[in-house]
């Protein structure tokens, strides 16, 4: 059976190596630490850096595909990796557009696909010049690197803005402007694609975003017209064949307060947007990340329930005194539907240390406990006051 190298050793690494179990296949492992999510668990763990080739080669023997758990590897040692006959999935030619926010607005855009108005900021005064033609409602974005809410600034005048670009660039930041969008709510649209073609989509989900970070997830995205769905499955679609991508992919979007959908980014691996997928579709996005990269026939994503919602499990500014193993006592005798995923980590302030999954029939209910538990886990503390020793 086959063995996957996958470059990172986070909490998706280890989702995948559970996937991977099922299916016979072993997941190895690139990780920087030995108590990494993913080190935790994988038989088979390279300690080691991902911007470090000798590294990235070690982790590469013997492996039937090499994929990621994150997209920060230098395009240039995945060069290198597949002029050496490694099986690179997604390609580097297509993981540049989810490294390079700048590379891949300028592709969406010759594309045809609905982006927010952007430039390049490599000066004062392109940031001070793009401030001004939108009124000061931009963003300002590192390149390359940034997530949860790294990497973002909001100035609200020249002076702002200087201060940011001018400190960013001495510290060799790459930057772009894009103007502010009046929002309705953010959006995704899950793919998956395989290298002989076949591609599979999940519905279109809502994403529920607190300190720049994804807290919830909706599946599928409530009251979302089922043309705009259409539209958002099909620009997923297109989007994966254009850009050559294999295995799974995100379009983060964004859908207008006029209904309009633009992208807003992309992941090409497995994402916080899928998590309801592991109980609430028929293939998760790990199983079929795997599936997609082995070039295996795609499974069934067909949703479970009419409604799944996933709760991330945030750290709270100081973490409890009841133990994990307690907490996760208390919500299953009180919760006993909440499936919990919790990956090894440590506590610490808004920290992404796990997530709940709800199914059911009614929106409302469902995200209520869903939240009311990821909450209980990260603060032991029940949002309606309940006591267990009451």
């Amino acid at each position: 059976m086959p063995t996957v190298t996958m470059i990172g050793g986070g909490q998706l690494a280890r989702m995948t190596h559970q996937a991977a179990i099922a299916l016979g296949q072993r997941l190895r492992v690139l990780a920087e630490n030995p108590d990494d999510p993913a080190a935790q668990v994988s038989p088979e763990v390279v300690l080691g850096s991902h911007t470090d080739l000798t590294a990235l080669r070690k982790a590469a023997v013997g492996s039937h595909a090499l994929t990621f758990d994150h997209e920060h590897v230098p395009t240039e040692h995945l060069e290198a990796l597949v002029a050496e006959g490694v099986n690179v999935q997604p390609p580097p030619h297509a993981l540049v557009y989810a490294q390079d926010k700048l590379a891949m607005r300028v592709k969406l855009s010759a594309l045809g696909l609905p982006v927010p108005a952007f430039t390049a900021v490599t000066s004062v005064d392109d940031a001070v010049r793009f401030g001004e033609e939108h009124e000061w409602r931009i963003v300002l974005k590192a390149v390359r690197g940034g997530y949860d809410g790294r990497g973002v600034w909001m100035p609200e005048s020249a002076e702002a803005a200087a201060s940011i670009v001018t400190d960013q660039l001495a510290h060799g930041v790459q930057l772009l402007a894009e103007a502010k969008i009046d929002l309705r709510r953010e959006l995704s649209a899950m793919v998956a694609r395989s290298p002989f073609g076949q591609a599979a989509t999940w519905p279109v989900v809502e994403t529920v975003q607190r300190k720049g970070q994804c807290a919830v997830v909706i599946a599928p995205a409530p009251d979302l017209p089922e043309d705009t769905a259409a539209e958002a499955e099909t620009m997923a679609l297109n989007l994966a064949g254009a850009l050559g991508v294999v295995g799974v992919m995100a379009v983060e979007l964004f859908e207008t307060t006029e209904g309009k959908l633009l992208v807003n980014e992309l992941a090409m691996r497995p994402h916080n947007s899928g998590h309801w997928g592991m109980d609430g579709a028929r293939t998760g996005q790990f199983e079929q990340h795997l599936r997609a990269v082995l070039d295996y026939p795609l499974g069934d994503t067909a949703p479970l329930a009419p409604v799944t919602v996933m709760a991330n499990i945030l750290g709270a500014p100081q973490a409890p005194a009841m133990s994990m193993d307690e907490r996760l006592h208390h919500l299953f005798a009180r919760i006993p539907q909440a499936k919990v995923h919790l990956y090894g980590k440590g506590e610490r302030p808004d920290r992404k240390i796990g997530h709940v999954n709800i199914l059911g029939d009614d929106v409302a209910e469902v995200r209520e406990k869903a939240e009311r538990a990821a909450h209980w886990m990260s603060h032991a503390v029940w949002t309606d006051g309940w006591d267990p020793h009451e």
